[in-house]
């Protein structure tokens, strides 16, 4: 282990274990030093011991925002396959993808956008199916009262047919 590393780690340990309790004046929690600092290990750990993924700090910023600043797909991709939200934004109103672009890292913005687009392509996708369900589901209610109508059947008033 780095000196740097055991460093972030010294900090980290140092917060406590309210991992969702802000461990700085700037509201920041150990995850979102880890996030800020690249340290993907520390971060998939704080995540797995039940960290708030979406809680923002004084600044507005998710730990998506602290990853993307930092340039480090790999907290970038540990926090989008904890779904993260790509959409938050800070208070000046930037997303993780606006961060990173203006950090100098577009291999960061461009894994984001396409994420992004990926689950908004699957999002209208499960909508569409859902829809496609619903007026199949309802085409077959209509045909089923259409055919005991039919066969001279007459539906009683206790639902018995």
């Amino acid at each position: 282990m780095e000196n740097g590393e055991f460093s972030s780690l010294s900090q980290l340990m140092e917060y406590g274990c309210a991992v969702n309790s802000p461990g700085d004046a700037l509201g920041q929690t150990p995850a979102h030093l880890a996030a800020c600092g690249g340290q993907a290990f520390f971060l998939l750990w704080q995540l797995q011991t039940g960290v708030d993924i979406n809680q923002q700090d004084l600044f507005g910023e998710a730990l998506i925002h602290k990853a993307a600043r930092s340039g480090s797909l790999q907290c970038l991709s540990v926090l989008v396959a904890h779904d993260a939200r790509l959409d938050v934004c800070n208070k000046e109103g930037y997303t993780a993808e606006d961060l990173a672009l203006s950090g100098g890292f577009p291999e960061c913005a461009k894994y984001l956008a396409i994420v992004k687009r990926t689950q908004d392509t699957f999002s209208r996708a499960q909508s569409s199916m859902h829809d496609l369900k619903e007026k199949t589901a309802s085409i077959k209610r209509g045909q089923c009262n259409n055919l005991s109508i039919a066969y001279g059947k007459r539906r009683r008033s206790d639902g018995f047919i």
